[in-house]
């Protein structure tokens, strides 16, 4: 008990509650909270986590809302089953067949598209000049109508003209660079890490406040091994879990 509640930051800037629901969160992960059970009364959990009673009712709250946990009135509130999906991080890392059997239809949205000059960092992962033209991407994925990653990717605007255009008709990153005589590419590189999603991934991904969200920044090169693509993508943490796979 008192290792629970000593874990909670008071001033680290995410609120009590938003902490409390994460931990109710990593509790229910961790079987401590079982499936289409009641959750434990709210005067139980304000003592496990050294809270009152009005925090844990707004993390139950925003719970509720994620759709996470369903309150039942003169019942109490049960914790729903939610399998989350299972995402594959490997040599051919594709959106569509990585939830393929998982998922009947997936999608990804073009939400907007803009030419800007590239950065160090962009230019050193495209093998471009800095200041080099690139095409930048803002989308969504999307999997049987619900958003479950946000990501921005950006090519070289002298090689992919148009890209942007062939992704607001295809919904796919690889369809489009069919178009441009890439049948097949690979990951060259991923790192991994996880953020509180910022206003514009709560938005587009419908996640409350201090949500978590697992972040990808990736290369994708040719065959040959010249670099096509560099994308940061984030997932919601609740809604899919990152697989590293030696497969293709």
């Amino acid at each position: 008990m008192i290792g629970l509640a000593s874990s909670i930051e008071r001033r680290n800037g995410v609120s009590l509650w938003r902490q409390i629901a994460d931990r109710i969160l990593q509790a229910i992960a961790n079987g401590d909270f079982a499936e289409n059970a009641a959750l434990p009364p709210e005067m139980a959990l304000a003592e496990r986590y050294g809270v009152n009673r009005h925090t844990v009712r707004s993390a139950i709250a925003a719970l509720v809302q994620e759709g996470v946990l369903k309150a039942e009135q003169g019942r109490g509130t049960f914790v729903l089953s939610r399998k989350r999906l299972s995402y594959p991080i490997g040599a051919r890392t594709r959106f569509s067949t990585g939830l393929q059997g998982q998922t009947t239809e997936r999608h990804i949205a073009l939400l907007s598209s803009s030419t800007e000059p590239a950065g160090r960092r962009i230019a050193e992962a495209l093998g471009i000049a800095k200041g080099a033209a690139v095409i930048r991407l803002e989308t969504r994925g999307e999997a049987d109508g619900h958003p479950v990653s946000r990501a921005t990717t950006w090519f070289d605007a002298k090689r992919f003209a148009g890209i942007e255009a062939a992704m607001a008709e295809t919904g796919s990153i690889t369809a489009s660079l069919k178009r441009f005589g890439i049948n097949d590419y690979l990951r060259h590189s991923t790192v991994l890490s996880a953020r509180h999603a910022d206003a514009d991934d709560l938005a587009a991904l419908d996640l409350q406040p201090g949500a978590i969200v697992l972040v990808t920044v990736a290369v994708n090169v040719t065959l040959d091994g010249q670099p096509i693509q560099f994308a940061e993508s984030r997932f919601s943490a609740e809604r899919v879990e990152l697989r590293l796979s030696a497969n293709d």
